[in-house]
């Protein structure tokens, strides 16, 4: 059996490192996952090239709004959010689906955090919106979200109201308040928030998705504030996980050698590092 992960660029990309570690572990001996560089206008082309020995693709940037037109149908979040990074293919059908939330969620879960009543957003593009997801799945009613631009934020409102969340917009120059919510889930680009130094609530977790450079300015600081962190790894593993089970139809997947695989294929981390964060 076969998947893969598209995108443009892809050359860089760790999912054929946590997926086939998984194989191995799983004595999938007979799976394989690869990668394979695709644009927008290519990506149909190549789901209609596929036959039935593919059982679904991992798809990242600039594929994730465009998945949905080439699906047969949808899961909730991923409808909600108006992007999807997975495609099952199973007897003949497309099902798309969003892991990046759940995976938020997932991961969020193994360092103690189920719930939360107040969340921020750092930053209003593709990513923000799964942190949306995650946060009505962790309870909120209202997130405020903190951007650079107001336009951006308005894009964003869709997507919330889907969700049934009341979005906050805030400028940027209000992100020094941000740490004033119990989980700050940042969305931006490596180097947008080096220079924000928030004053962090006692018990207050800090979700930044980049995992290189690592640490970001902000993790640091916040680590040293006592703060919880959690880095772009955990979230790339925790997705992985999800579309792993979904494309192999097992129950449970061999979640430490998956984590385990990726920590050593990140150069500037080591082995003692592979906790869950």
């Amino acid at each position: 059996m076969r998947a893969a992960v598209l995108g443009k660029p892809i050359e860089h990309s760790l999912s054929p490192v946590i997926h086939n570690a998984g194989y191995v572990a799983a004595g999938l001996a007979d799976w394989t996952y690869t990668r394979h560089e695709c644009d927008e206008p290519g990506l149909a082309r190549f789901v209609d090239s596929l036959d039935e020995t593919w059982a679904g693709l991992s798809l990242t940037m600039p594929l994730k709004e465009i998945a949905l037109a080439v699906a047969d149908e949808a899961t909730p979040v991923a409808e909600a959010i108006g992007a999807a990074n997975t495609l099952v293919l199973r007897g003949g059908r497309r099902l798309a689906d969003n892991t990046d939330a759940p995976g938020i969620v997932d991961a969020l879960a193994e360092v103690g955090m189920t719930e939360a009543d107040e969340i921020a957003v750092l930053g209003a593009g593709g990513s923000a919106r799964a942190a949306l997801a995650a946060a009505a799945h962790l309870g909120a009613t209202t997130v405020k979200v903190y951007a650079r631009r107001r336009e951006a934020i308005a894009e964003l409102e869709p997507v919330a109201s889907a969700l049934g969340l009341r979005l906050v917009a805030k400028s940027w120059e209000e992100a020094v308040h941000v740490g004033g919510a119990d989980l700050v889930i940042a969305t931006v680009p490596k180097g947008v928030t080096d220079d924000l130094h928030p004053l962090w609530k006692p018990g207050a977790v800090l979700f930044d998705i980049l995992y290189d450079p690592w640490p970001t300015p902000l993790a640091a600081e916040a680590e040293r504030d006592g703060v919880q962190v959690l880095d772009g790894l955990a979230l790339l593993l925790a997705q992985a996980v999800r579309q792993w089970t979904q494309f192999t139809g097992l129950d449970e997947a061999p979640v430490t050698a998956m984590r385990e695989a990726l920590y050593r294929a990140v150069p500037s981390r080591t082995n003692a590092e592979t906790r869950p964060a």
